[in-house]
């Protein structure tokens, strides 16, 4: 089994591609869409994720994702589960009764919702985003499940970029990241 996990984290991160000053310059961008444009690649992916939460996690309710690329590997990762998948997304994207919570950005502050019945107290939640870098958006949308009395058992991310120290935002919540760099 160690060697089919590691054959597979190997072949995700070839996947994986950098680029040098995007969106500005002094900013390595570590793209995904690689990932999604082979299938092989997102299937480990969601073999890893479902492996880590098979193994960790086997009382979930729902997979939380995060706007935007946490809804690319939520659904995979929810459907294998057998569980339910719940969107975050930036203010003003859903229709109906919403919950919110604001966050600040570098610049400025931004707001993350979900819909008011998406998440019930007490349910058994898993967040997942394709990346964690600064913590800010991640640790927003565990804010907003904390509001709606979820138990959050933990976050997950594809990569993790361990030099900005955005797990010690997410601190004391569990962070499993398939890639660090």
């Amino acid at each position: 089994m160690a060697t089919s996990s590691e054959s597979k984290l190997q072949l995700v991160h070839r996947h994986v591609r950098a680029f040098p000053d995007f969106p500005k310059k002094g900013i390595l961008f570590r793209d995904i869409c690689p990932i999604l444009k082979d299938p092989a690649a997102l299937t480990a992916v969601t073999d890893l994720f479902e492996e880590h939460v098979r193994k960790n996690h086997p009382q979930v309710d729902l997979i939380v994702g995060l706007d935007a690329r946490g809804f690319l590997f939520g659904p995979l990762l929810a459907q294998r589960l057998g569980v339910g998948f719940v969107l975050v997304r930036k203010m003003g994207k859903l229709p109906g009764s919403t919950v919110s919570v604001a966050y600040d950005l570098e610049y400025g502050k931004a707001e993350v919702e979900v819909q008011e019945d998406g998440v019930a107290p007490g349910q058994k939640v898993l967040l997942i985003d394709d990346l964690l870098a600064t913590g800010g958006t991640l640790y927003a949308a565990c804010e907003l499940m904390k509001k709606q009395q979820a138990d959050i058992l933990g976050c997950m991310v594809v990569i993790e970029l361990k030099e900005l120290n955005g797990i010690d935002k997410l601190k004391p919540h569990q962070v499993f990241s398939l890639l660090q760099y």
